[in-house]
């Protein structure tokens, strides 16, 4: 069994192997270490190993683990990067430093009115439906300039767009069409790329992986 020690050495030394033909600096891309499902007993380690952002699915279970991890280790960062039901808002931003899951007006708008509320703006990556897939969440790719604006009035901080690739195909070209609807915005941020193809996602200008597998192990 490899230690959580290694794993991490192993994906951040892929990461900083793709970044060079790249162009790009390692230090550049955030690893969003994915511990949905992971207790705390698992995700010490990686803690100890020096990892500090970290990535969950779901309010509830994010409420159960956190709080006491985060005690013992203010400085770590964490990542909503599950779908988020709007009555779930004002959970949301009291608990995580960023959301990756915008992509409804419903949502936006209980977004905007938790945030007021707490006196905080939480940064939100726009989740698009790179693939249009139906049983998917994100916001349809025709419907994106209107809703980045609707998201821009509503003082949201707008950290990019984030995207997940249809299963079982090559995800370079969403992840290429996910970097150009960026830059067409004027987003910098790309939240794309999880453990099978990270490094993928990394040449082609990711600033945000999510890898879960790698890090942790195939889960039971």
């Amino acid at each position: 069994m490899e230690s959580a020690a290694t794993r991490l050495a192993e994906v951040r030394s892929n990461i900083a192997r793709v970044c060079k033909p790249a162009r790009r600096e390692p230090a550049d891309v955030a690893l969003i270490a994915v511990s949905k499902t992971q207790d705390a007993a698992a995700i010490q380690p990686l803690i100890d190993a020096g990892q500090r952002v970290f990535g969950e699915n779901r309010v509830q279970e994010a409420q159960a683990k956190w709080p006491e991890l985060r005690a013992a280790h203010p400085d770590i960062e964490l990542h909503l990067i599950g779908q988020l039901q709007s009555n779930k808002a004002e959970e949301a931003v009291a608990l995580f430093d960023y959301i990756h899951a915008l992509d409804r007006p419903s949502l936006l708008t209980a977004l905007a009115r938790a945030m007021d509320k707490a006196g905080r703006r939480v940064p939100c990556f726009v989740q698009v439906n790179i693939g249009d897939e139906p049983q998917k969440g994100g916001c349809p790719i025709v419907e994106l300039p209107a809703f980045l604006d609707a998201v821009r009035a509503a003082d949201v901080p707008l950290a990019g767009l984030m995207c997940i690739p249809p299963a079982d195909t090559e995800a370079a070209p969403f992840f290429a069409l996910l970097a150009k609807l960026a830059a067409d915005h004027g987003l910098t941020g790309l939240s794309m790329g999880m453990s099978g193809d990270y490094e993928t996602a990394v040449m082609l200008g990711a600033t945000h992986v999510r890898v879960g597998t790698a890090l942790f192990g195939s889960r039971a």
